[in-house]
Formats: C-alpha cells, structure tokens, sequence
C-alpha cells in the first residue's frame, strides 16, 4: 500500500478498486442484484460518537468517492455466469433467470471485479432476498416519512445530516410499530411481508440508512436509492430524482404483478404527486395508501390527491401520527 493510500485509510477510506454489492431481490421469473464499483470510497464505519464534528467528518467520507466506470463484474449463480459492466456513476445492476427459481429466503450471491488486480477487496457478498407469498408487500419512502429529517427545510435537513449519525437520529413516535405489524414481524411461523425501501437519498447513505433502520427494529428490506453523488453536491443530498422514484416503484410492481402493495411516504417532497400516479397506473396492485402530514403548506394540495386516490377505490390515510396509521391498518383489515 502507497503512502497515499495509508493517509487515506486512516482518514476512513478505502483507496484500492472495491467493490459494494447491496441487497437484491427475487422476483416472479428472474432475480437481480446491484451494487457499485469504487476506487476510493469510505470505509464501514465502526465507531459512533456523539460529537457533531465527529458526525459531521463521518458524513463527508459517505461523499468522498471516487466511481469506476467500465469494471467487469461477474457472479456465479449454480453454474451459471452473469457479467455485467459498470455505468458512469459506477454502478452495475445484474440480472438473471435461474433454471429453477429458489424457495423463499436470503441467498448469498458473491459479486467480483474480472478486470482489475484480484484482491480481498475485488469481490464482495450480497444477498437476494426472495420473497414468500404474501397476500401483499410495502413500499416505503425513507426521509420524513419514518425516519425524521426535515425535508422542507433545507438548514434544518443539513443539520441533523451533519451533526447526528444513524445511531442518534430518531424515527417518528409509533412508526417502527407500525412497520413491523405491517410486516407481520411478531409471525415466527413464516418470513415477514416483503419490505421495499424507494427513496431520493443517494446509494452514498446506504450503510448509514441501513444501520438507522437496524438499530430501531424497522423490517429488513431492499433498498432503491438514488445515483451515488460526488462530495461537491454533498449540500443536495436529498434533494433530485424524485422523477426517478415512479420508474423506481414501477419496476418492483412489475416484478411482482401479483402481489398488491401498501404504499407509504409523506407530504414534505414529492410522494403525494408520485402515488397518486402509481394508483393511476397500477390501480389493482394497490391496496391502501399511507402519506404523514408533515409540513402544513402542503395539507390541501395533499388532501385532494388522497381525495383523488380514494375516488378510485384505494384506502388512502393523511396522518399526523403514526397512532391514526395503525388505526386505519387495522380498520380495512391490514393487520389485526
């Protein structure tokens, strides 16, 4: 290792071509996997502080990557090759039939680099998550909608982005409750309903959302984040491709189009807009609709899309707190 490369280590960063695989997800014929490329990106964080500059460095490491495009990656699933090729942003989205499709559960998938010197940090392990049938699945945006983040305010947002970490943010009162009665995680005797987690936070939060999510109780799932950025928009983490989200959501009802879904988000950003063009489109796949209310200048553009959604036969709930949300699941019979 250069001398370079120990000053970067020991800022936190991984300097050598890595590879990131995150979890994938099976679905009625194919399964799937994604992750990225980097040649230099941050190390798992180990250690937690409540310190804001602590937090605050911490964060800026998620931003300090360096993409690889055009690295061949390769798995090998019961004999059979899947190659792919990273994009600009360096990331790769592998995708297969199996001869058989596997029973439901986690199975390991190892992802490596073919065209870069082999080392420990050239292949990786993931984990597609096969779903077992259900009578339905979730949807869930992230910011504001469980996990609390100020989304209408640009200098509260980057404040708790900067100075608390996925250990010392809070998710609102009740909603870890009512995600795992939603997930039917109190059943042992069968896998909990499948967790879909789509949102405009960028892949860099990924561990960071993951280890929040960990740490409350909040269902296992998949993730679909927005493209990696690069630390010089760190500032706008958050806040594009909101446009991206419906492509995103559509994807994973197409993958499953007979399964119906509970949809889930808020009113701080674009999700209103968002599902009621899912229920437009996907309107028999859709089983209730769920939207916090969270920022008041919203209230009555968000009251008549959930009039609009509702005009359609769909279950909609404009909450306050997530105590109304629980009521309402158990009132059109989503949990008991």
């Amino acid at each position: 290792m250069s001398v370079w490369n120990k000053i970067l280590h020991g800022m936190g960063l991984e300097a050598r071509t890595h590879i990131k695989v995150y979890h994938g997800v099976g679905g009625a014929e194919q399964l799937e996997i994604f992750g990225h490329v980097l040649d230099r990106g941050p190390l798992p964080r180990t250690h937690y502080s409540r310190f804001p500059l602590v937090n605050t460095l911490a964060l800026i490491r998620l931003f300090m990557v360096k993409p690889r495009k055009g690295a061949a990656v390769q798995l090998v699933w019961e004999g059979q090759v899947v190659n792919g090729v990273t994009e600009e942003d360096g990331f790769f989205h592998l995708q297969w039939k199996p001869a058989v499709m596997p029973e439901p559960g986690d199975h390991p998938v190892e992802v490596s680099i073919t065209n870069v010197e082999e080392s420990p940090v050239t292949r990786a392990v993931g984990v597609v998550i096969i779903p077992h049938r259900s009578q339905y699945g979730c949807i869930s945006d992230i910011d504001d909608t469980f996990l609390v983040s100020h989304s209408a305010s640009l200098f509260k947002r980057l404040h708790v982005l900067f100075t608390r970490n996925a250990r010392t943010r809070k998710p609102f009162e009740g909603v870890v409750n009512h995600y795992q009665l939603l997930a039917d995680a109190a059943n042992k005797g069968r896998m909990p309903r499948p967790f879909f987690y789509v949102s405009s936070s960028e892949w860099n939060l990924y561990a960071y959302i993951r280890e929040f999510c960990r740490m409350n109780g909040l269902p296992e799932g998949v993730f679909l984040l927005s493209q990696l950025k690069p630390l010089m928009l760190l500032l706008k983490s958050g806040q594009q491709k909101h446009a991206t989200k419906f492509t995103r959501i559509s994807r994973v009802l197409k993958h499953y189009p007979h399964m119906r879904f509970v949809l889930l988000g808020d009113d701080t950003q674009e999700d209103p807009n968002i599902y009621e063009a899912i229920t437009k489109h996907f309107t028999s796949q859709i089983l209730a609709v769920y939207l916090r209310h969270v920022r008041n200048s919203r209230y009555a553009a968000t009251q008549e899309i959930a009039d609009v959604i509702m005009s359609r036969g769909i279950p909609c709930c404009y909450f306050k707190h997530s105590s109304e949300a629980i009521a309402h699941s158990k009132h059109i019979g989503l949990i008991t």
